[in-house]
């Protein structure tokens, strides 16, 4: 019986996907919940599974293709069994006719062919060393071996949805050409859509990091030792500065809707997390409710989940304001560019030991510029300012963040 292999159901945010690779091809053994083809979407890879153990029928979509919601992509045959290795009739002939007669197979011993099925081996490409081309357990060994050897081979392809910009040698006058990913194509057309339709603005300010390091250094190991391992990092002190300044100023943390404006009763922060696919902004849920250990925690989960491309689409999708760290690459200044429909992003940088008047005396100290920018249509210059101005001083005191202040 077939079965039809379709596409993941696409939230609304997501029009189509890419056929980024097949795992089976057809006439493959495939079992219940195994991987066979990952879908590529402007957001995430999807991983596509079989429901039901049988053999991998023919492939409607092909590498490249483009898929819609739930769209087939191909068949598996239940209950069905994956086609032998095609070998010479005469080697056919040759395993067949011992069998009837009740002899060793001639073609492998069946320790060796035992052997290659529990390894996943094709028995038909092992080398045979024994008498007349005959398939020993120690060739299985060795082809096993050589196999682990190199494991990296094989899903070398997945491995890389994205292309490797090309290595020149010097003096070479080539040219190289490289497809752009879909993620890539995305989120190009996002940025030029959120400029021509948006009328955005950055403001600057900076921040002393003084207090908030102290706090950390101090407390980082009874913290870590405190909530399982999980490490006390610069982020969370962001993300709590945030959503209380997003409570005292609802309109950044809003959106515009046609002619509606659409204020949010929560703060579900982006954080912007850097993976092998390019720059992905998972979303962290009622942020406002959540711990210093919670944010980091959650942190630490989606950089995981990104490096290993295993970030969902839920995820991924919906977010009231975003917080990006160029200072993780050395970022000195940036102007961050708002992702609708959302209508503010924050930017943060590398800390810098700087010479700073306080008091009316000059002293040495760890100083952070921060960038706010947002869609002028709904919030304005002045919002915009001491929006920024109340994350400066959240950070510069971070008592205020424990007493509400």
């Amino acid at each position: 019986m077939a079965i039809e292999i379709k596409a993941p159901t696409f939230p609304e945010s997501v029009a189509d996907g890419t056929v980024a690779t097949w795992h089976k091809q057809p006439g493959d053994a495939v079992k219940r919940d195994e991987l066979i083809v990952d879908i590529e979407t402007d957001k995430v890879v999807l991983e596509v599974l079989a429901t039901a153990d049988g053999v991998l029928g023919a492939i409607v979509k092909n590498e490249g293709d483009t898929v819609l919601s739930d769209e087939v992509l191909g068949s598996i045959e239940a209950g069905g069994v994956a086609a032998a290795p095609a070998a010479a009739p005469a080697a056919a002939a040759q395993a067949a006719a011992p069998a009837a007669a009740g002899e060793d197979d001639p073609v492998a011993a069946p320790a060796a062919r035992k052997l290659a099925e529990e390894n996943g081996i094709n028995i038909a490409s092992v080398a045979g060393t024994g008498k007349g081309g005959r398939v020993t357990k120690e060739d299985v060994v060795a082809a096993v071996a050589a196999k682990k050897a190199a494991p990296a081979a094989a899903p070398a392809k997945a491995a890389a949805p994205a292309a490797a910009a090309p290595v020149f040698a010097a003096g070479d006058r080539i040219e190289k050409r490289v497809p752009m990913t879909r993620v890539r194509a995305t989120v190009a057309k996002r940025l030029v859509e959120a400029q021509s339709n948006m009328a955005m603005l950055t403001t600057f300010n900076e921040v002393d990091m003084t207090e908030v390091m102290a706090l950390r250094s101090k407390y980082k190991d009874l913290f870590e030792k405190s909530h399982n391992g999980v490490r006390l990092g610069f982020m969370s002190f962001f993300v709590k500065a945030a959503t209380e300044a997003l409570k005292r100023f609802p309109a950044v943390n809003a959106s515009i809707d046609g002619a509606d404006i659409v204020y949010h009763g929560y703060a579900d922060v982006g954080v912007a997390v850097s993976s092998d696919r390019g720059l992905v902004v998972p979303v962290l849920r009622n942020a406002e409710l959540m711990s210093l250990a919670e944010i980091e925690g959650g942190i630490a989960t989606f950089g995981k989940k990104a490096r290993d491309g295993k970030l969902s689409m839920d995820e991924m999708t919906g977010g009231t304001f975003t917080i990006t760290n160029g200072g993780t690459f050395g970022s000195m200044m940036s102007t961050p560019i708002v992702n609708p429909p959302q209508a503010a992003i924050l930017g943060m940088h590398n800390i810098l030991q700087r010479p700073m008047a306080i008091n009316g005396q000059v002293v040495i100290r760890p100083m952070m510029y921060l960038a706010l920018s947002y869609d002028h249509r709904l919030i304005d210059g002045k919002e915009a300012v001491t929006f920024l101005v109340t994350i400066k001083n959240l950070l510069e005191d971070p008592a205020r963040l424990l007493l509400d202040i």
